[in-house]
């Protein structure tokens, strides 16, 4: 898939397979809302607003109230790419959400998750 798709893709129909990832795995909707609040600093609300208005992954980032300052201590691969090495900044974060929710369904504990 090329960046600018991903770029472009709605943060609501992302948040779906995300939550879906996660339950399938016997984790909760409210396990990912945390996981996606601590990275990009929305509140809860900020959160659900970005689902209802629909906006793209892009802009979801970027007007991320404040990413986690331990972001940088985010490791490991997303589908074969080691997230600590990509160097376009916004695909960063992306895969570092990506790789936290694979943590929580992989049976991780929160508190190693949010580092």
């Amino acid at each position: 898939m090329e960046k600018e798709k991903v770029f472009a893709m709605s943060v609501a129909k992302v948040y779906p397979l995300l939550i879906a990832k996660a339950t399938r795995k016997g984790r909760t909707k409210e396990e990912v809302d945390q996981i996606i609040c601590w990275l990009t600093g929305y509140t809860k609300e900020q959160l659900d607003s970005q689902i209802e208005i629909g906006v793209s992954y892009e802009t979801f980032f970027n007007e991320a109230p404040q990413m986690n300052p331990n972001c940088k201590l985010i490791t490991g691969s997303v589908c074969g790419i080691k997230v600590q090495e990509i160097e376009d900044p916004l695909m960063q974060k992306i895969r570092w959400l990506d790789k936290l929710v694979d943590e929580l369904a992989k049976g991780r504990p929160m508190d190693k998750i949010l580092r």
